[in-house]
């Protein structure tokens, strides 16, 4: 099986778009949640709160006729692609276009605002308004296609839509297509637009934050016994993956080594998740590895601040390493950025490990008793120096992913 690693990376996030950036905002502690004020205007939609993307300016070939098929979810993608080719040394490179780089890339949906032109054509029984663009903005598809195209990329494409696993999916994909030989290497990762038809989904289910509509610093609180629910974010996140030995005899600049993925599905319910199943994608990610939990120095949890989400995952976590991992979430800092929080989710914790230093979730002031007993970061984070991370995510309708990435030594 071919080794695998990361060669380049690029993120638009609501922390900000680089490592320097991003870094100073976890350290001060500081979320990027803030008060929506367009939500108001929608009736009966109860949480008021979000963490939109940090502002992003875009290149001049960013124009009418190359992002015509873009909603803003396929923009912020490519733009994150674009910037990660160039990380990785590879922007106009012959490879780009060879066929032997593929995408793997997802997202939950399209552009909620074209969905919503389709919803308008059955509720009016006109098609006004719709172009030969309406759908490729809306498909779930819109990100890695978009992709494709802009780059001229004629390897694989795999299309992981599948919610809060969409970004992770992309990753560990993208890993086995190399890993297999199949293909040499991959732009991987998630995206997601924040809208208001995404937080009233969440609504629904009485999974948001309401509690905290004019305090939006003091939310989410991942794992804390006041927490109220989730926020959402939005964002984009793209990594370049490699096979070693080429990226060897380029010369590459190498960021960490992706040794393991392991996913499954809960079989069960598509909104309750399931503890056993959650332990068993991190024990599967261990042993592809072939690696024991005691080297494992960090786990960054899904952590969303649901109620029966924090307290399976906590009880999977530890049935796995009991209390002696340290753990935290990053949804405390930038919301839940649904498809794109698997990719963010690893680029930061892959570039935690590259710094020695792990975030405290932020607002976990009082653990909720029915969640397991963790070394859960708190307060001013921690100075760790180790070699292997672990980043999970699990999503609706029972997906469980787990990722293990390698510092890279040599």
């Amino acid at each position: 099986m071919k080794r695998v690693v990361i060669t380049g990376a690029s993120a638009i996030s609501p922390l900000g778009h680089d490592w320097t950036t991003v870094l100073a905002r976890l350290r001060a502690g500081r979320n990027a949640v803030q008060i929506m004020p367009a939500w108001a205007d929608y009736e009966g939609l109860g949480t008021q709160v979000g963490a939109p993307a940090a502002p992003f300016e875009l290149p001049a070939h960013y124009n009418r006729k190359t992002t015509r098929s873009m909603g803003r979810v396929a923009l912020m993608a490519v733009r994150a692609t674009e910037l990660a080719l160039e990380d990785a040394g590879l922007a106009g490179h012959p490879l780009v276009t060879s066929g032997k780089l593929g995408i793997s890339y997802g997202s939950s949906s399209g552009c909620p605002a074209n969905i919503g032109d389709f919803g308008r054509m059955l509720m009016c029984k006109s098609i006004e308004g719709i172009n030969a663009n309406t759908y490729i903005r809306m498909m779930s598809h819109t990100a890695p296609v978009n992709i494709g195209v802009f780059f001229g990329i004629t390897g694989r494409v795999i299309t992981t839509s599948s919610a809060c696993t969409s970004g992770s999916q992309g990753i560990g994909y993208a890993f086995e297509a190399i890993q297999s030989g199949r293909q040499i290497a991959m732009v991987a990762g998630g995206a997601e637009e924040l809208d208001p038809t995404q937080a009233a989904i969440f609504d629904t289910l009485f999974a948001t934050s309401v509690e905290h509509n004019t305090t939006p610093e003091l939310t989410p609180r991942p794992f804390d016994k006041q927490r109220d629910g989730l926020v959402l974010g939005e964002g984009a996140c793209t990594l370049v993956l490699e096979e070693l030995e080429h990226a060897l005899a380029r010369n590459a600049t190498i960021l960490a080594e992706v040794v393991a993925f392991g996913t499954n599905s809960d079989g069960q319910h598509v909104t309750h998740p399931n503890a056993a199943t959650m332990a068993e994608a991190m024990r599967l990610a261990l042993d592809n590895a072939k690696l024991d939990p005691a080297q494992i120095g960090y786990v960054n949890a899904h952590g969303t601040a649901t109620d029966q989400g924090d307290i399976a995952e906590s009880h999977a976590t530890h049935a796995i390493f009991g209390n002696a991992t340290p753990l935290s979430s990053l949804k405390s800092y930038m919301g839940h950025t649904l498809g794109a929080c698997g990719a963010l989710e690893a680029w930061m914790t892959i570039e935690m490990m590259r710094e020695g230093w792990f975030a405290p979730t932020l607002n976990l002031t009082g653990l909720d008793p029915r969640c397991a007993e963790l070394d859960y970061l708190t307060g001013a984070g921690r100075n760790i120096e180790t070699d292997l991370v672990m980043s999970n995510n699990f999503a609706f309708g029972g997906i469980n992913t787990s990722l293990i990435f390698r510092r890279w030594r040599h």
